[in-house]
């Protein structure tokens, strides 16, 4: 979560937005960090109903959210000091062919519901099957096991085409679609296992953010030498200088995916329910609007980089519960268990995500496995 950051250019004088550029790049911040909350909590409701395996949801649990912040600050730590100690140019090259493959996936699997919808009904649809075994006889086991059809393969060209538009032009709107693609993902298919365990996870990460970007440089330092899709960025001399912009505003994935897996466990929790209003979800979603927009004043204010989790997570939380505390239902909230609700047999999250310590790289969660003799399915996402 690398927070809300103004545009900075270290080789020219500093730049000065203008009140419009301002506006509509902070506005248009918000608005592409609503979508992967707002669709990734609706697909998060149904994601586990696909045979694919790799489209299940990975379950955190209290004893991950709590160690979560510390390995988090390890990972970014370590890669602060590998941008100090060795080349940036060569980090990022590596770190751009390592989101190229991954954000194609993440891009096919956001476009996939589109896709179904879209494609035309006369064009014969093909069925594939990718296959990997180890082993022989009775000990033959399934590495990969991935069925798909025409038009996983058309999603897969789409992507690709962005993923190479991305590595030659590392152009901001390459980077926002894998960014998106990666939050919505995120936001799909990480599941918070109860409430608890979010408000773990958010408490700890709140410290997390806090921490590293008040009391040291190293959030901000690896945020800018960091060239990979893990934040997005909108240009604040857009009007000026149009698509070719180059002084952008920033907002971290892990600002989106981190409130967005608890705004999507309220959603679980609204639907288990059985009513016909989505009252925690609603109110949690405008709570992220209100914080969002708080850290964007805050930071407009005092022209300095600001911990977006600061004012999200007590956002967040503290609405949803003053909601349940006013309907009686406080006790309910805090007993619900998602995965007994959407997927009674979802795997636990065992790996960790390695980016910039934010919980945003979802591409890990999806490619990892849990337990190496579990089948698993390693789709084009």
């Amino acid at each position: 979560a690398q927070g809300l950051e103004p545009a900075v250019n270290a080789t020219v004088a500093k730049f000065v937005a203008t009140p419009e550029g301002t506006a509509l790049a902070y506005g248009s911040l918000v608005f592409m960090a609503l979508l992967p909350i707002f669709f990734g909590a609706l697909r998060s409701v149904s994601c586990g109903k696909s045979k694919n395996s790799s489209d299940m949801p990975e379950t955190i649990t209290g004893r991950d959210a709590a160690r979560f912040p510390i390995i988090a600050s390890c990972t970014l730590f370590g890669l602060y000091l590998f941008f100090k100690i060795f080349s940036q140019e060569y980090i990022n090259l590596l770190l751009s062919m390592y989101f190229f493959v991954l954000g194609i996936l993440a891009l096919s699997h956001t476009m996939s519901p589109f896709m179904n919808r879209i494609f035309p009904a006369n064009i014969p649809i093909k069925q594939y099957q990718l296959l990997f075994t180890q082993g022989s006889g009775e000990a033959k086991e399934e590495i990969v096991n991935y069925e798909f059809d025409t038009k996983d393969l058309i999603c897969l060209v789409i992507s690709t085409v962005v993923g190479v538009w991305y590595i030659l032009k590392k152009h901001w709107i390459a980077n926002n679609l894998f960014g998106l693609a990666f939050a919505l993902n995120g936001v799909e298919l990480l599941h918070l296992n109860n409430v608890s365990t979010g408000c773990i996870l958010l408490g700890g990460l709140f410290v997390y953010d806090v921490f590293w970007v008040f009391g040291t440089n190293v959030m901000v330092t690896v945020a800018k030498s960091f060239e990979a899709p893990i934040k997005l960025v909108f240009p604040q001399d857009l009007l000026e200088k149009g698509l070719g912009a180059s002084q952008f505003a920033m907002l971290g994935l892990g600002d989106i995916v981190i409130p967005g897996i608890f705004i999507a466990l309220l959603l679980r929790f609204d639907v288990s329910l059985k009513k016909e209003t989505r009252t925690y979800f609603y109110t949690s979603f405008l709570a992220y609007i209100f914080g969002l927009g708080m850290t964007i004043w805050v930071m407009h204010t005092f022209k300095h980089a600001q911990p977006a989790l600061l004012y999200l997570v007590p956002a967040c939380i503290g609405f949803p519960v003053v909601v349940a505390l006013l309907k009686g239902e406080l006790t309910e909230m805090f007993s619900y268990e998602s995965s007994e609700e959407v997927l009674p047999h979802t795997p636990r999250l065992t790996h960790y995500p390695t980016v910039s310590g934010s919980p945003a790289s979802l591409a890990n969660s999806m490619q990892s496995s849990s337990s190496p003799r579990r089948r698993r399915n390693n789709p084009p996402l």
